[in-house]
């Protein structure tokens, strides 16, 4: 194939096509040439253009455990990546981080046998521990002396050579104090910006650097996410007679920032970035995705960059182990009529952005159909009456699932309110 100067293609066709593709097989075949071979015979075909033969070959994915793959006998001088329409080598410390993520056990589960217990903040860990009481109130765990508790949720483990509990780098990134970290992670850093005025570089700053906090994952967490979600603004929405101020919205949020951290590659530089702009957060962290960016927006496969991070901001109610995280994130926007997240991997040295906008996504257009449904539900709804999803339905003559949606977009246009749980939902006009 050549391609012409206006960006089309066309067929040259090949000499002796069985000989070259027996030659191929040959050569991917041969572990001086190549590490591993992904390909199997129905990735390479040949197809009649005309007069002229050509060759197909579908380069598969590798997975995790299979990186790098490489050419030659040197990983570090032969491992390249595909990158728009070129391929590029990558460095030796992309190669590291491709060697990290091969094994089950991911890098924060490592026994850090030179640190003492000592390494912990005790007020970040009885602050943990306050918040995994709250949410598991009658959990057996709760009764335990700090030293038991923080081996149970994974910040500790005996090491066999002395019998004595060391610090995990779970624990350490954790609980540990910035400077601590550092002994570890020397490209270890965090760092939130508020960016609401242009004329000043930044409203508000927070940085585990800073000396003043103690720079640890846990502390971060919760000082950000209060800064992020500050300002927002939700529908309004009742429970009963009770705000509900913990919305889709706030859980979205929660789950994008416990994704952005347990998925950092804390070994590689530049850090954690979270910015807040007027109309958009911005979270970006060391490492590329795991599964892949086309299967991570699928859903369905959790495999985060550090297990037993996840599990323990699972154990305080934060988090997803079922992949489903970033789904229901886009779908949540989606709800609230705003533009599409949007994910970017940049590679030398790896990283991982989410750009959520508050933007309304007007590219959208409600059809002429939905409009007059939104505007029957409207005209039949009566002041200080709550109604349910099924009645409206009868009104419409359509489906549940479809009504739901339709009422969701009212809700999120301002025009009527939703009240209630999950199974007990009721909607009425915004006064």
């Amino acid at each position: 194939m050549k391609e012409r100067e206006d960006g089309s293609w066309y067929t040259t066709g090949l000499q002796e096509e069985s000989k070259l593709c027996r030659d191929f097989w040959n050569t991917i075949n041969n572990l001086q040439k190549v590490n591993l071979n992904l390909l199997s015979e129905k990735d390479v075909q040949t197809y009649q253009i005309g007069e002229d033969t050509i060759m197909v070959i579908y380069v598969p994915k590798a997975k995790r455990e299979q990186k790098p793959i490489y050419i030659g006998q040197d990983m570090f001088k032969g491992t390249y990546r595909r990158n728009g329409e070129g391929d590029y080598r990558c460095d030796p410390s992309e190669v590291k981080a491709m060697l990290r993520d091969q094994t089950e056990d991911t890098m924060d589960m490592k026994v850090l046998e030179e640190m003492q217990m000592d390494v912990f903040n005790m007020e970040t860990v009885h602050a943990y521990r306050n918040r995994h009481m709250v949410y598991r109130r009658e959990h057996v765990w709760g009764q335990l002396e700090d030293a038991d508790y923080l081996e149970r949720i994974g910040a500790a483990r005996v090491l066999y050579a002395d019998n004595k509990l060391h610090p995990t780098a779970a624990g350490l990134l954790m609980f540990g104090n910035e400077y601590k970290i550092l002994y570890e992670y020397p490209e270890y850093f965090l760092d939130f910006r508020e960016l609401l005025d242009p004329m000043i570089r930044w409203t508000d700053r927070l940085q585990s650097s800073s000396g003043d906090w103690t720079g640890n994952l846990f502390d971060f967490f919760f000082r950000v996410y209060g800064k992020l979600v500050k300002d927002i603004k939700i529908p309004f929405q009742l429970e009963g007679a009770v705000r509900i101020d913990d919305t889709s919205v706030h859980k979205a949020i929660r789950e994008a920032l416990a994704n952005c951290l347990v998925n950092t590659d804390f070994y590689l530089p530049r850090g954690v970035v979270i910015k807040k702009e007027p109309d958009r957060i911005v979270m970006e962290n060391p490492g590329i995705i795991r599964t892949g960016k086309n299967q991570m927006l699928k859903g369905s496969i959790s495999d985060p960059r550090n297990k037993t991070l996840m599990k323990m901001f699972n154990m305080i109610g934060i988090g997803e182990r079922a992949g489903s995280g970033v789904p229901d994130i886009y779908s949540v926007w989606e709800n609230q009529g705003w533009i599409t997240p949007e994910v970017i991997e940049e590679y030398s040295p790896d990283r991982t952005i989410l750009k959520l906008s508050f933007i309304r996504n007007e590219l959208k257009k409600v059809t002429e159909k939905t409009q007059k449904q939104k505007e029957l539900i409207l005209s039949k709804m009566q002041p200080d009456m709550e109604y349910k999803v099924a009645e409206v339905a009868e009104w419409l003559v359509i489906g549940r699932t479809r009504t739901r949606t339709l009422l969701k977009m009212l809700v999120a246009d301002g025009k009527i309110l939703e009240t209630g749980t999950t199974k007990m939902k009721r909607y009425q006009m915004v006064k």
